[in-house]
């Protein structure tokens, strides 16, 4: 192959912007794509393609923002490959995503590249001419400045020894020529998500340098050394409403411009009390030793701190609405996490009420919820969970084995409870994480089982984002499929959409650490809306399942219509859809015909304790 120039930019390395209407195709540059250089060029003959349609264009990447809050720069991918075509393929994608991307196709020109484009991930080509990707490697880990810089490597090399051989070098990870858009983005996202989170844990200032806010983390370690503590003070979740339409209205330089400037104006009312972003829309602040009596008042100046004077964004001034929940530390809680899930669901309560605020008020337990919550503590200690599975079928067909885990509580008599019966008590009991830690514990278990057994199967299993979001799951979840030896692609995390929107930052961290391993995420109970929307595309999500409404409602035309749109919305993200409680074929008929790809449901198969589903014959 033959060496192109350095990296193609007006002022050397720089940023590529593509060229409007331009299409790009799934694998490689459309044909002519060379020609956009050549301006006295003759036009490129039309090309009849008889082959499959291309698949849709990969999302574009949200613009990032980081866990305390920091609007961040776009990504830099610096591309080294020798291959113009594959280059210039990799560098369209990555810039139709919003990242800015250069290209570097001779070896001996990468470490000034560093220095002049200082990227957050190196993506290289195994395989250079006059030095190789191992050699390179080296020279970059032995780099004082850039030596913690991601590097991923593109090759066709099929060969797994060279593979480790690199890693072992230094390199984070492979992607296998030809490489998908959505595949190549995803895993650039990941990295560099991941990566900058690190350089700010390095840098240890624990404030937002514009606001100055806490960190979320530096905010969460706050919380846990704190809870419990004397019982006195508050915890306040602030909500900014309507992101959705602000979002479509001023973009999301204006939003993030918004919500940087609600950041402050909270900081500023909150008055000395410890205040960070949760979320992307979502303020977090722990009022310390604040009187009782002092807590309403304090979350009606919290919600009319934004709404009381403006905010300019594009020559504009702009009111903001709010939605403010809090618990009161009196109520006794145990840890952080059982605290932050009461002030959740004030701020899901206060959505509802015309004030929009509401406090938490601990549920009154009748008697059997007090037994069922017992029951749960029990089964618990005894081992009287069991998981139920039911079969996710492709509609088009298909031989892979894939179960949706549904959990079952054993009680003394032998009978088995379904979920439903006893997990709002478990909730109002603050039981959800150990009842996820044992349900992942089961799955990981059958996991390793049928591999062992030479029957691999994968399974959806659901998990609360309360969980997903605590501090070291993510290192619990990868432990222990290492420990059974189990594949990160044998296992989707199914979390619920209402859940996910409140937690949507830390699932971003947990999906971050995730991806690496395979491990991949279904968003659940799935209704096409703005902010949920959104969600698709800031989440590196594998699967959607639609909420049961869907297939409830066939019969209501309106409904039938926002499920396609929906189905539409989640494929043009390159997501799979799967349709939940088909009960009936008229339902499965018409879910086929909208477009999901799986279909769940009694009418395939009723849960059962045993994965004997014979996936070779389904035919729906």
């Amino acid at each position: 192959m033959s060496a192109a120039p350095g990296p193609r930019t007006a002022e050397g390395i720089g940023t590529s912007t593509p060229v409007p209407g331009e299409s790009v195709r799934a694998e490689f540059p459309p044909a002519g794509y060379w020609r956009r250089w050549c301006g006295d060029a003759p036009p490129a003959k039309p090309v009849r393609v008889d082959a499959p349609a291309a698949e849709p264009p990969p999302p574009l990447v949200e613009p990032p923002v980081a866990a305390d809050g920091t609007a961040d720069a776009p990504y830099r991918v610096l591309v080294v490959e020798d291959d113009l075509s594959q280059a210039l393929f990799a560098e369209s994608v990555l810039g139709g995503a919003g990242m800015q991307a250069a290209v570097v196709s001779v070896a001996a020109e990468v470490m000034a590249s560093l220095e002049t484009f200082r990227p957050d991930l190196v993506l290289m080509d195994l395989h250079m001419p006059g030095m190789d990707g191992v050699e390179l490697t080296n020279m970059i880990r032995a780099h004082a400045t850039h030596g913690h810089v991601p590097i991923v490597f593109l090759t066709g090399d099929p060969d797994p020894e060279r593979q480790f051989e690199a890693l072992e070098t230094g390199a984070d990870d492979f992607l296998t020529k030809p490489v998908r858009p959505r595949h190549l983005i995803a895993a650039v996202q990941s990295r560099v998500r991941r990566a900058r989170m690190l350089q700010r844990e390095r840098s240890g200032s624990g404030r937002h340098p514009v606001t100055g806010l806490y960190t979320r983390s530096h905010m969460l370690q706050r919380l846990n050394s704190m809870i419990p503590g004397d019982g006195t003070g508050a915890i306040y979740m602030v909500e900014v409403a309507g992101v959705g339409a602000l979002r479509d209205r001023y973009g999301y330089a204006g939003l993030e411009q918004l919500l940087t400037g609600a950041a402050s104006r909270i900081g500023e009312v909150a008055q000395g009390h410890a205040v960070s972003r949760l979320s992307d829309s979502i303020y977090l602040v722990h009022a310390a030793g604040l009187e009782p009596g002092l807590l309403p008042e304090s979350a009606r100046a919290l919600r009319d701190a934004l709404g009381r004077e403006g905010f300019t964004v594009n020559d504009e001034s702009v009111r903001l609405r709010a939605f403010v929940g809090y618990t009161a530390l009196s109520h006794g809680y145990g840890d952080a996490s059982s605290a932050l899930a009461a002030a959740e669901r004030a701020l899901r309560e206060a959505r509802t009420q015309p004030l929009a605020v509401a406090a938490y008020q601990p549920p009154r337990q009748r008697d059997h919820d007090l037994a069922m919550a017992e029951s749960v503590r029990k089964a618990l200690a005894d081992g009287g969970f069991e998981l139920a599975f039911q079969p996710v079928v492709a509609v088009a067909g298909g031989e892979e084995a894939q179960f949706q885990t549904l959990l079952r509580m054993r009680s003394a008599d032998g009978k088995l409870a379904p979920a439903a019966e006893f997990l709002p008590a478990a909730d109002a009991a603050d039981l959800m994480h150990d009842i996820d830690a044992r349900v992942l514990e089961l799955a990981v278990t059958v996991l390793h089982e049928r591999s062992d057994a030479g029957k691999p199967v994968r399974l959806f299993v659901s998990q609360s984002a309360r969980t997903l979001a605590r501090d070291g799951h993510a290192d619990h979840v990868l432990g222990m499929l290492a420990a059974y030896g189990v594949e990160g692609g044998r296992i989707v995390i199914d979390v619920r959409q209402d859940e996910a929107l409140i937690h949507a930052l830390a699932l971003r961290e947990f999906c971050d650490a995730m991806v690496p391993a395979g491990v991949q995420l279904c968003l659940g109970q799935y209704q096409t809306g703005r902010e949920a929307d959104a969600l698709l595309g800031q989440l590196p999500l594998g699967y959607v399942r639609l909420a049961a409404r869907y297939s409830q409602r066939l019969d209501d035309p309106a409904v039938r219509d926002e499920m396609r749109q929906a189905i539409e919305r989640a494929h043009r993200l390159g997501l799979c859809v799967i349709g939940q409680q088909v009960e009936d074929p008229q339902a499965a008929a018409t879910l086929w015909m909208s477009g999901v790809d799986f279909i769940q449901g009694n009418l395939v198969q009723q849960a059962a304790g045993e994965l004997d589903f014979d996936f070779h014959h389904s035919v729906l």
